[in-house]
């Protein structure tokens, strides 16, 4: 399947060895942005994949092409324009210190772009699938006319649609998200993540009453039913946490398929870099959907997806399908 997405792609800096931004001289200076995480990720996979975005035509933007194609990512699609490149700094948490973000994102050239002319027909015609976050809407008005017409594209040209609301509290209030998500909600086939959606159950009471962030079985199926009665999606699945410390967390997730609803491997492990591990569930899931897996086996890969991903430096979970197989499985045997 052909696999296009569309997003921002930042600039990230984070200091060395765990240290924080407010005493640290250096910086390592990384990719990221959600949408794009899981293009690479999926290329890595085998994936024929292509980002959809804009670039400030400078040096920075050239680096940033070179990125993507040395990952195999199609960049045919990238508008070059002036601009500044968006940027976040990255303070990685340790022992009981956890992460911190700083974001200096607005005005970038991708948020400022005129996207009333883009033909979102004409690019998403050749494609098969396609990938969307919550964070871009929360960008710029502009974003939010972007993402409401590739969903009516992607309707019209009966492309499978996967959508992540990533919620990002210090771009836009927990209301304004779920006042525009939701609207988009209908549009979606492959759900990955369920906040800030407000749903209801068919006898008018509230779906997450007593839903914690660590709910049950049956609390879970309960609030998927009564998603997927409301929205029709195909598909709806989202990851469970369990903090441990700063570098030492479990993870879960549940799927819901075909009416059912499926519960993955509980897996604990260290951290070296926890960005975009939920950029690595949803291109694992993703993955395993185009592979047809059984659901069982979908949400234990996807969460074994970013499972690996936690042990990797930077954004992207650039791995393969042998090793994510082998931490979903339980054999961490060294590869010889």
């Amino acid at each position: 399947m052909k696999f296009i997405t569309i997003g921002e792609i930042l600039l990230r800096f984070s200091p060395p060895n765990y240290e924080k931004i407010v005493t640290s001289h250096n910086f390592n200076m990384n990719y990221g942005g959600a949408e794009a995480n899981v293009a690479v990720s999926l290329a890595n996979l085998g994936v024929d994949s292509t980002l959809f975005t804009v670039l400030p035509d400078n040096d920075l933007g050239k680096s940033t092409l070179s990125y993507l194609k040395a990952n195999d990512v199609h960049t045919k699609h990238i508008i070059k324009a002036d601009g500044r490149m968006g940027i976040y700094y990255l303070e990685e948490g340790v022992a009981v210190r956890s992460s911190q973000v700083i974001y200096d994102r607005k005005d970038s050239v991708f948020a400022t772009y005129d996207y009333q002319n883009v033909d979102m027909e004409e690019i998403l015609k050749d494609y098969d699938w396609l990938h969307l976050s919550g964070i871009t809407p929360a960008l710029s008005l502009n974003c939010r006319v972007l993402i409401e017409k590739a969903l009516v594209a992607a309707k019209k040209l009966g492309l499978t649609v996967s959508f992540d609301p990533n919620f990002r509290k210090r771009l836009w209030t927990f209301e304004e998200a779920r006042d525009v998500l939701s609207a988009y909600i209908p549009y979606v086939d492959v759900l990955i993540g369920i906040e800030p959606f407000h749903v209801y159950n068919p006898d008018g009471t509230d779906a997450k009453d007593g839903l914690s962030m660590q709910p049950s079985f049956k609390d879970q199926d309960r609030v998927f039913k009564a998603i997927a009665a409301t929205y029709h999606n195909k598909v709806i699945a989202r990851t469970v946490r369990y903090v441990h410390t700063g570098t030492n967390n479990s993870l879960m997730a549940y799927l819901h398929m075909n009416g059912r609803t499926y519960e993955s491997k509980l897996i604990r492990f260290d951290i070296i870099d926890r960005v975009g591990g939920g950029d690595a569930f949803s291109s694992g899931l993703i993955f395993a959907l185009m592979e047809n897996m059984p659901p069982q086996e979908a949400i234990d890969f996807a969460v074994a997806s970013s499972v690996v991903k936690h042990s990797i430096h930077g954004d992207t979970n650039i791995t393969s399908i042998e090793q994510i197989k082998s931490v979903m499985n339980g054999t961490g045997d060294i590869q010889r």
